[in-house]
């Protein structure tokens, strides 16, 4: 996922991309545990996504606090 299609995103379709994310993480890291991950670098994409994610929202929150 790209940044520029994060920034483009309500606030609300963020918390909610980042939520899947992270259970799509959860259910990778269970299937590396057992030995039947077949694609690895999936959980590091995700781990970034999901960083983006949370720096657009966090900078969005700093954006709000500053005009108060």
């Amino acid at each position: 996922m790209k940044i520029k299609e994060i920034i483009e995103m309500s606030t609300d379709e963020l918390l909610t991309k980042k939520r899947d994310l992270r259970q799509e993480s959860l259910h990778l890291r269970l299937q590396q545990q057992s030995g039947q991950l077949e694609q690895p670098s999936r959980l590091r994409l995700l781990r970034r996504d999901v960083a983006r994610i949370e720096t657009v929202l966090s900078s969005r929150k700093n954006q709000k606090n500053e005009k108060k």
